[in-house]
């Protein structure tokens, strides 16, 4: 139930702010090159038990990708399912899924120093969403999708904080914090407890990403405990 923010610049170039949810009992590791023989060059954020990666990047290439479950309808027992972790991987160095998939559903956030979609697969379809010009939010469900209460709380405010100044991770990174004044079981909240809606996962971290022809940066920022607002340092 991770969430992503975008503003897609014309004629070039991203911003991207991803809070991941996850099972705080659930090992992972900081951004990083821990794929050097497999995946060279590439960094990200590693879950210890698959070896995959919730969100990846190649700054020589000028690709990121970000995982996002969503809800599904395979009909495969679960000793025949494949883990998602390599997704985000896989896309990065150039390979994006292709259907079928043995594996449960998700969004697959692809961007580009020219362009940005999304993929998403539902267990029986796999389609593509190209993200337009603009500011946009995903999550579990569709892009920009109104049915989603954390995108329509909070997408019309980092609409008004376009990612255009020079200050627009700090202006970003102030509607998040804003949005924590919500309580993290709030179904518009954007920092988030999901165990009262039956899942274990917590908000634990946020990135911040630029990706244009000029380069591709990534920042990590932690939370100081799972569910619960905080800036670095803090």
């Amino acid at each position: 139930m991770c969430t992503v923010v975008i503003d897609v610049a014309e004629p070039g170039g991203s911003r991207l702010l991803a809070i991941r949810d996850e099972d705080p009992e659930r090992a992972w590791d900081p951004l990083g090159a821990w794929w050097p023989e497999r995946y060279p060059g590439v960094i990200g954020i590693r879950d210890r038990r698959a070896g995959g990666a919730w969100l990846a990047a190649d700054r020589s290439a000028g690709r990121l990708a970000v995982l996002l479950n969503r809800a599904d309808t395979l009909d495969l027992p679960e000793d025949q399912v494949l883990s998602r972790g390599s997704l985000a991987l896989e896309s990065v160095a150039g390979r994006s899924p292709t259907a079928p998939l043995r594996m449960h559903g998700f969004n697959l956030l692809e961007v580009g120093p020219d362009a940005a979609r999304v993929l998403s697969w539902d267990g029986e379809r796999l389609s593509e969403t190209p993200v337009p010009t603009g500011v946009h939010m995903i999550a579990h469900d569709g892009l920009d999708d109104p049915a989603t209460a954390r995108i329509a709380r909070w997408l019309p405010e980092f609409r008004a904080h376009a990612a255009e100044s020079d200050d627009w991770e700090a202006e970003w990174v102030e509607v998040l914090a804003a949005s924590a004044a919500l309580d993290p079981t709030d179904d518009a909240a954007i920092i988030r407890d999901n165990r009262p809606h039956g899942y274990p996962t917590q908000s634990l971290l946020y990135c911040l990403a630029a990706i244009g022809h000029t380069g591709l940066d990534v920042r990590e920022a932690d939370l100081a405990a799972p569910g619960h607002w905080s800036r670095p340092g803090d």
